[in-house]
């Protein structure tokens, strides 16, 4: 065999044994726990034949605790780039086979390479976390690692889109790269986000409580909003990924890609004439409205378990990207608190930077009052929500479908936040506060001054307030709405005006950057 020959042969071999990880006992062990290793992962997540992986024969550097006589090429994490439907993306895979996947100087390194590659070249960064943490043998050059990916994150953030999925241990200061990026995902029972385990919270606090109860996927989806998807399993993840990029461009100088639909533009739905109940306490579903208007009734949701009196998620109307932001009578009626203004003024902020018009669907009765909302920062939040509608510079249609009352009428994208087109239905209510509230208020003193009256006048007054103010016509009059539409002839009207305003250019005031109300 010539020199050549066995320098290619020994190649091939050290691939082969690079791609094993850890080794097959670590892949073995891996498998039994229903876990895919990184490069299964990759596997599911790229279109077949598409990656090109970078650094496969990057070897830690740490000579502390006996680490110099132990070394993996690839060092606990994949890297590189592939395809997803044809559309490049950069990736990163942490490798949980070698040394639990915790980070080390070198993996740092490799991850900040994708990164800087994604920001450069105007492409997504999708990172699949698996990992035990830093290091601990390399100490600080462990932190420092930690630190570099975060600043790329933050450079990145409104650059390129960023997922995090989260399919394995995420602990300590792990955690906040998934934080800093655009949308995560948890896979259930397999995978937790904390920032100090089990252990630390009971030395610490006395309070026992395990892995999933403290950090699981269904906590993070359902109580702190950390994680936007939770998943059955890794496939389920890596499906919603595929999913997800569907919808978004490349990067914030794009559009995402259009896609084909036969559903007709001027589709109507009848249903939706009657779908708003004649007694405005009673409930209907908004997603039978969200899905009548889309294409092909096809919503991804996001944060779907996380302040259902709000839904967010991305469609598409005539082929182009949509996001969707509607309050949910169903739940709360509907009511703005502390978590569903977190989460919708997040979603429009991305929808922003990346390009994608918003279309807003109202039926809001206020924010919800009490000293848990109050002491939790409501007047703070609800600013987020409002400034994120006010900032935003791409399309933005809004349909008030039933009630639209007091400031949050405001927060959700009105004429005055600079929306675009502003429609509503016969049945909608812009007000103040409803006529109970508002009568109440106005007629207090003649209501106590007459009490054998109070009833009467309270009727009488009522009516009138109800003649001029729950209906669309006062807002419509003062140009405050453009237009009132009939129902079922919503997505027709929705999809004209996106496409009326698909060339819009607006800009804000020039400054460093804004300060948003955290």
């Amino acid at each position: 065999m010539s020199i050549q020959s066995e320098n290619i042969q020994k190649l091939v071999e050290r691939r082969e044994k690079a791609r094993l990880g850890g080794g097959a006992k670590r892949v073995e062990a891996q498998h039994a726990k229903g876990k895919k290793t990184a490069r299964e992962r990759l596997a599911l997540l790229l279109d077949p034949g598409s990656f090109e992986e970078y650094d496969m024969f990057v070897q830690h550097r740490c000579t502390n605790f006996g680490m110099e006589q132990s070394h993996t090429d690839g060092d606990g994490v994949v890297t590189g780039c592939g395809t997803i439907g044809g559309r490049p993306v950069y990736v990163f895979a942490q490798d949980f086979t070698v040394t639990g996947g915790s980070l080390s100087k070198t993996m740092s390194e490799k991850i900040c390479k994708v990164q800087d590659m994604a920001i450069r070249n105007g492409a997504p960064c999708i990172g699949l976390n698996d990992s035990g943490g830093a290091r601990i043998q390399e100490g600080i050059d462990a932190l420092a690692g930690y630190g570099e990916i975060f600043e790329r994150n933050i450079l990145a953030s409104g650059v390129v889109p960023q997922i995090s999925c989260i399919m394995g241990p995420c602990a300590g200061g792990a955690v906040y790269s998934p934080a800093l990026t655009d949308f995560t995902l948890m896979v259930k029972n397999t995978s937790y986000m904390f920032l100090t385990g089990p252990a630390v919270v009971k030395s610490v606090t006395g309070e026992v409580v395990n892995q999933e109860e403290l950090g699981g996927a269904s906590v993070h989806a359902s109580k702190s909003g950390v994680t936007h998807f939770a998943s059955e399993t890794e496939e389920d993840a890596i499906a919603t990924i595929k999913e997800l990029i569907g919808y978004l461009p490349q990067n914030n100088l794009e559009t995402a890609p259009f896609k084909e639909t036969a559903d007709p533009v001027n589709r109507v739905d009848d249903a939706l004439n009657s779908i708003v109940p004649d007694n405005p306490n009673k409930a209907y579903d908004m997603y039978a409205v969200i899905k009548s208007i889309v294409d092909d009734g096809a919503f991804l949701e996001v944060h779907k378990e996380f302040a259902k009196n709000i839904i967010v998620g991305f469609a598409h109307m005539n082929g182009r990207s949509v996001g969707i932001v509607a309050n949910q009578p169903a739940v709360l009626a509907g009511v703005l608190d502390i978590g569903a203004s977190r989460k919708a003024a997040r979603f429009v902020r991305f929808c922003d930077a990346f390009n994608i018009p918003l279309v807003t669907l109202v039926d809001v009765p206020g924010f919800l009052p009490g000293t848990q909302q109050e002491y939790g920062a409501i007047i703070t939040n609800g600013a987020k929500l409002l400034y994120a509608y006010g900032e935003a510079t791409v399309p933005k249609v809004t349909v008030t479908l039933r009630k639209g009352y007091g400031g949050a009428h405001i927060v959700m994208s009105c004429k005055q936040l600079r929306g675009d087109i502003n429609y509503a239905w016969p049945s909608a209510q812009i007000a103040v506060m409803g006529a109970d509230g508002a009568v109440n208020v106005l007629y207090a003193k003649e209501m106590k001054e007459n009490p054998e009256n109070a009833q009467a006048i309270f009727e009488e007054k009522k009516k009138e307030y109800e003649e001029l103010f729950s209906n669309p016509y006062q807002a419509a009059q003062k140009g405050y709405i453009d237009d009132i539409i009939e129902p079922r002839n919503t997505r027709f009207r929705v999809i004209r005006a996106l496409e009326q305003l698909a060339g819009k250019r607006q800009q804000i005031p020039a400054k460093k950057h804004d300060n948003l109300p955290l």
